[in-house]
């Protein structure tokens, strides 16, 4: 399985939002679509996690 980039995750996560705003998402599709938010959020936070965990190693390598 392909890992969802940082940025692809934001991207699906804005539109989500754009729906959600826009009252263009069924009830029936409303729980499947917070979901898939909840995911992609998690994703998103990880990836920063990640990223100010390896910026930190590097700055306290230069040190």
């Amino acid at each position: 399985m392909k890992e969802t980039t940082y940025t692809a995750a934001f991207e699906e996560l804005k539109e989500i939002v754009n729906q959600l705003e826009n009252d263009s998402i069924s009830v029936d599709e409303l729980a499947e679509k917070m979901k898939r938010a909840t995911e992609l959020m998690k994703i998103c936070k990880d990836k920063l996690t990640k990223t100010e965990e390896e910026i930190n190693k590097t700055i306290s390598e230069l040190s």
